[in-house]
């Protein structure tokens, strides 16, 4: 059976959601690492992969309204290229878009206080990310 991890990648914070049923995506966490230091991320990740035996990671590609990749587009395909060398697991690459910004009306529609809002909102775009990729694949 398939596992899943879905992945917001920031340059601080990396939310993160898991599916183990292939079908429903949770929240499971928000993992802070030093600035840019991606590496911290991927031998983190790593060691969650292994633990959950995770088979498929879907990390979220960030591209402008105009479809063009940005800087933080580069980042996250070598991000994916960095978690596929040190891990047995497909990445697959989905276009987050507009995922952050739905992660936080959600919240402020769930009268969340804005303190944890900021706690809440990587983990919760990384679910959206991944929700919608199963959504596709489950059609």
């Amino acid at each position: 059976m398939n596992k899943y991890l879905g992945l917001d990648l920031g340059s601080k914070t990396l939310g993160i959601s898991i599916s183990t049923s292939g079908i429903i995506a949770s929240n499971l966490e928000t993992y802070r690492f030093t600035e840019d230091n991606y590496d911290e991320a991927v031998n983190y990740l790593k060691d969650l992969i292994e633990k959950n035996q995770i088979t498929h990671v879907v990390l979220g590609l960030p591209r402008h309204m105009n479809h063009d990749l940005g800087i933080r587009g580069e980042i996250t395909i070598s991000f994916k290229e960095k978690l596929e060398s040190v891990s047995n697991v497909k990445v697959i690459l989905w276009d987050e878009r507009l995922s952050t910004k739905e992660a936080l009306d959600t919240l402020i529609k769930g009268s969340v206080r804005r303190d944890k809002q900021k706690k809440l909102k990587d983990e919760l775009a990384a679910t959206i990310i991944l929700q919608n990729y199963l959504n596709s694949i489950n059609k």
